[in-house]
């Protein structure tokens, strides 16, 4: 097969639009970056759908041009004057610290992490959509449960 059929690409966009704009905003900060990574990200590999090559996954092939666009995103964010959103309650004091954690990470755990969780893709599928092997996949996981347990008991002792 050479290239990716128009249809196919729009049937991959409206069965998985909501792990794509979830997994594109954890990644990118926030809401309106993750869906604009998402609209972008689609928009690119249509254009670029002939250098699909059937290797692997349609899914897995978009994967990584949805999540560099959702990188790019939060690379051009300007930085946020401190002090300005501080949490309201307890559960957004919870979900600032889980995300200041997670941005923590090293990349490819966050990235492994985001896809497991936010894409609720399995060991193989991330591995597909990231070029490593499915137990380089699990390994890193470990790590970043590791990490994050870490970080989130010592912000609260």
């Amino acid at each position: 097969m050479k290239g990716a059929d128009l249809d196919e690409i729009e049937a991959l966009y409206r069965s998985r639009f909501h792990a794509f704009v979830r997994t594109a905003a954890a990644v990118a900060g926030d809401d309106d970056s993750g869906l604009e990574a998402v609209q972008e990200g689609f928009a690119t590999a249509v254009r670029k759908r002939s250098t699909y090559r059937g290797e692997g996954s349609l899914e897995a092939w978009v994967w990584p041009i949805v999540l560099n666009e959702a990188r790019d995103r939060l690379r051009r964010r300007t930085p946020a004057v401190p002090g300005a959103s501080e949490p309201t309650d307890e559960r957004e004091t919870k979900d600032e610290e889980l995300r200041l954690a997670l941005a923590a990470l090293p990349e490819r755990q966050r990235l492994v992490a985001f896809l497991r969780y936010y894409a609720d893709l399995d060991y193989e599928g991330i591995a597909s959509v990231l070029g490593i092997a499915p137990g380089t996949v699990a390994a890193t996981l470990n790590a970043a449960h590791a990490a994050l347990r870490e970080h989130l008991e010592g912000v609260r002792s």
